[in-house]
């Protein structure tokens, strides 16, 4: 019951935020960015409040229960930097484009409403499959906590992301996406101590992990392996890691949920430093978390289903004061995802199809209704699609990421630094990347084992390499499109302000320092209770 009350309190303080900021909401632009004047902290909250979700303290800490997770925090090594490659290769030129969606910077960067629908396109396709995942996670958890069913449960998550999304849009996301950063955060970092002294204490916890006979190898760098586990050959289960890291990576860097964060931005030093932040952010949280999940399989191996395992250590393990806040964290890790998901599908139905397909635009006062009306609608398919389809909640989301890494991975850079792609390349790129990916998918639905190597996402990114190189020898290159890019190239005023690049020529520094403290940790939590199971 103490939980319940705990997540109806924070729920409330979302949707009072969301009307409270809808009255602010004056124009599109800060309905849709924020009115670009984040600051760092602002947009690090929603960088890192949008990417982590029920994926990240469900699902995958469900695999790293299961056997997984030094396998997990490897792919994270390389996830993680999406978002200094990000903000560097494409989150600032992005910003500079003065866009209100990444579909629109993608039409404008090449002169072609074709390549804004088809961007447009994947974008929703690809974000309501992760934002049905998301969902589904949080009504289990909400229907875990109180009792209710899991169709009531999905109906009240819905109510309360919808509410405030559609209210406050972008604005509201913004700020309630740092409240829920804060809170999942502290949940993570607090844990930690409390499950692991709950297992047996330091090290004790670590090597009875390592040396636990129901799930032998449970710590090594490649996890359980074998016909009977999710991974084949050590070896097998290392490319898997990479290949996901370096998919999440380009996730990171370019999907329409974190590389929008930057168009909100008040400044490109803005941009620079929360991405640093981010980064940071990223690598303790999975550092904390997926160590202590793994010592949980000493104290209960037998929890069902394995997605549940956060929450069972919130309401078994940790005070009640803690779990409180361990549950609430899921919560808010759901609600911000829904919340970002949700604002960009409205946001494009509107902005980019809508108006692009009716070659007219929009007065601020119309475009802001019609928003409005498209997240209400979007939100109520996805509804629907959350209630027929059973939940998957880890493996739908990472479908749904290489989506995206596969169909805009390689344009994205491309339409900053290349000077040879047409807007043909750019238009078969994005289509057959996305093709591939689901030919891929496809595939694996109908029986057919592909090796390691030929992961979907890889056939996705060949397919879409190989049709922007191909597409790029037909068409002209016009002078607008030159223009813009040269626009974007260009290094703007702002960013030569002494005070503010003092400040961000520290960053490089803050990156190095935490990367040795999270090393020093690394090393303290695991390799020397290793050394000792060993």
């Amino acid at each position: 019951m103490i939980y319940t009350i705990g997540i109806t309190v924070s729920f409330l303080v979302y949707v009072i935020i969301g009307v409270i900021l809808s009255r602010r909401v004056k124009n599109s632009e800060e309905y849709y960015v924020s009115g670009r004047k984040g600051s760092t902290l602002m947009v690090t909250g929603t960088l890192v409040a949008s990417f982590l979700s029920t994926v990240s303290f469900m699902g995958e800490a469900g695999f790293s229960y299961e056997g997984y997770p030094i396998l997990l925090l490897i792919l994270v090594i390389f996830n993680a930097t999406g978002y200094v490659v990000g903000v560097f290769f494409f989150g600032r030129y992005l910003r500079r484009s003065k866009s209100l969606t990444v579909p629109e910077y993608f039409g404008n960067r090449f002169q072609s409403n074709k390549v804004r629908m088809a961007a447009a396109i994947t974008t929703i396709l690809g974000i309501a499959a992760y934002l049905v995942a998301v969902t589904q996670g949080a009504a289990v958890l909400l229907s875990e906590i109180s009792g209710i069913s899991y169709t009531f449960a999905l109906l009240i998550m819905w109510v309360v992301y919808a509410s405030f999304t559609v209210l406050s849009g972008a604005k509201g996301v913004m700020v309630n996406d740092t409240i829920m950063f804060f809170i999942f955060s502290i949940a993570t970092y607090l844990a930690f101590p409390f499950i692991i002294h709950s297992a047996g204490g330091f090290p004790d916890a670590i090597v009875k992990a390592a040396t636990n006979p129901a799930r032998p190898d449970l710590l090594s760098w490649h996890g359980i392996t074998g016909p009977n586990n999710y991974m084949g050959a050590p070896w097998e289960a290392f490319i898997w890691a990479v290949i996901l890291g370096l998919v999440w990576s380009a996730v990171i860097s370019i999907s329409p949920w974190q590389s929008s964060r930057y168009l909100m931005a008040k400044n490109e030093h803005v941009a620079i430093r929360s991405g640093v932040w981010a980064t940071i952010s990223i690598i303790t949280i999975y550092l904390f978390l997926h160590i202590s999940i793994s010592t949980i399989t000493t104290i209960n191996p037998d929890i069902k289903p394995t997605e549940k395992v956060f929450i069972w250590a919130a309401m078994n393990i940790v005070p009640k004061w803690l779990g409180i806040i361990i549950v609430s964290g899921i919560m808010a890790a759901a609600l911000s995802s829904c919340a970002s998901f949700l604002q960009l599908i409205g946001s494009s139905i509107t902005r980019d199809i809508m108006e692009q397909s009716r070659n007219k635009k929009y007065s601020d006062k119309r475009l802001l209704v019609t928003s409005r009306i498209s997240m209400i609608l979007s939100s109520i398919v996805i509804l629907l699609i959350g209630l027929w389809q059973p939940p998957s909640i880890m493996w739908i989301g990472y479908f749904a990421a290489t989506l995206f890494a596969a169909s805009w991975g390689p344009i994205a850079f491309a339409s900053v630094f290349s000077k040879k792609v047409t807007k043909n390349g750019a238009l078969w790129s994005i289509i057959m990347g996305f093709l591939g990916v689901v030919l891929g998918e496809s595939l694996k639905k109908a029986g057919v084992v592909l090796p390691v190597y030929l992961n979907p996402v890889i056939i996705g990114v060949v397919l879409s390499l190989f049709s922007l190189w191909i597409g790029s020898k037909f068409g002209e290159i016009s002078k607008e499109e030159r223009e813009f890019q040269e626009n974007i190239l260009k290094r703007p005023i702002e960013a030569n302000d002494p005070e503010e690049m003092a400040i961000t020529k520290k960053y490089p520094a803050f990156l190095m320092i935490s990367g040795v403290i999270i090393i020093i940790i690394t090393f303290i939590f695991y390799y020397y209770p290793l050394t000792l199971a060993m």
